[in-house]
């Protein structure tokens, strides 16, 4: 039964984030736990222990997790004591890129998460994102939109999409079918305003576009912020272009990193595997 606290046992869902091994025997794993947040457990004899972990060890698999604290030292690391598998989405695993897609966003969440505060609303759209991509009905580069757009919102960065942020005129007001997106503000910037600021372009980064911002179609702009305040049910029911995808991803892809300041190996295989598409 789950605790109140986080100094007593408990048990709780979690979706398995990331695995280290630890010795000849052990794992350390990182889980986001409906109840507890994120947090980091040692499985010992992990490797080794069929009956306790048995096919609940794979990346992005939801489990229910047993654990408890060590008696002696509570500062010490959680112990793992026993998993029950209740869903291993196995059509994620077995396709190279919805996998690369899942890793990136589990990245994002264990980047970013502090350890032990709950974040129910987190678990949850990420457990429906892996659910919707195990599915298969949307496709799952709407569903990757769908993720970080959201994910950004339930964590207080969500980029301004509905005005210029400089003369706060709105979208249906901005004479121009492309605005800048500026990564350092998160907002967007319309052409007018943009023109008079110095520094507009700048080379080509490393996140695959530009270091500063991107250029993006109104009508992408105008689809991501739907899809941000939807009911989720509802979110796949929009129709994304080739060209949309690509400017919400590079959109997305870029803003997210550069706000959280780090380069997620996960997002090099992800550009990797789209380019060989």
């Amino acid at each position: 039964m789950a605790s109140d606290n986080n100094m007593g046992d408990f048990s709780t869902d979690a979706i398995l984030l990331r695995k280290i091994e630890y010795g000849d025997h052990d794992l350390i794993i990182t889980f986001l736990t409906r109840d507890k947040g994120k947090i980091s457990v040692m499985a010992k004899n992990a490797k080794k222990s069929v009956r306790r972990f048995s096919g609940a060890m794979d990346l992005f698999s939801v489990n229910h997790i047993q654990c408890v604290f060590p008696k002696k030292n509570r500062d010490a690391m959680i112990n793992l004591c026993q998993t029950v598998l209740e869903n291993g989405f196995s059509h994620i695993r077995y396709d190279v890129v919805n996998t690369a897609y899942a890793s990136y966003w589990t990245e994002i969440v264990t980047q970013w998460l502090e350890e032990r505060k709950a974040q129910p609303d987190i678990f949850e759209l990420l457990y429906t994102a892996l659910e919707m991509v195990d599915d298969g009905f949307i496709r799952t580069e709407v569903i990757s939109l769908l993720f970080q757009i959201r994910f950004m919102r339930l964590s207080g960065f969500s980029p301004g999409l509905d005005q210029c942020d400089i003369c706060l005129t709105s979208l249906e007001g901005i004479d121009s079918a492309r605005l800048w997106f500026d990564f350092k503000a998160g907002r967007v910037v319309c052409p007018q305003c943009q023109g008079s600021r110095s520094g507009a372009q700048e080379p080509a980064g490393a996140f695959g576009g530009n270091t500063q911002g991107c250029w993006v179609s109104k009508g992408t702009l105008k689809q991501l912020s739907w899809i941000n305040t939807v009911e989720m049910a509802r979110a796949g029911r929009i129709k994304f272009s080739p060209a949309a995808i690509q400017e919400g991803e590079t959109l997305l892809e870029s803003f997210i990193p550069f706000h959280i300041g780090r380069h997620f190996n996960s997002l090099k295989f992800l550009h990797k595997m789209r380019s060989e598409i």
